[in-house]
């Protein structure tokens, strides 16, 4: 969050830099937009991504819980079973 931050204030900080020095400082300014621009757009994307991988990790981990939880419960039906059974 910080890095963003940092790049998108470095862009606009270059580009009101090169608003002062003559002919080219509306097409340095625009240039400064643009870059700011795509690193947002950059940095919106990878934090898409980033949820989207959290979201995936989770329905695994969950899966992952829910499957384990039915081997035991398993197990356990299985052990009362034999507890319970009259010995021989």
């Amino acid at each position: 969050m910080r890095s963003r931050l940092l790049i998108v204030l470095t862009a606009l900080a270059v580009g009101l830099t090169l608003t002062g020095c003559g002919k080219e400082s509306s097409t340095a300014a625009d240039a400064a937009k643009k870059a700011a621009t795509e690193a947002a757009d950059k940095a919106k994307e990878a934090a898409a991504k980033a949820g989207e991988a959290a979201k995936a990790a989770t329905k695994e981990a969950t899966t992952a819980a829910t499957d384990a939880t039915k081997d035991a419960a398993a197990k356990a039906v299985e052990a009362a079973k034999e507890a319970a059974a009259p010995k021989k």
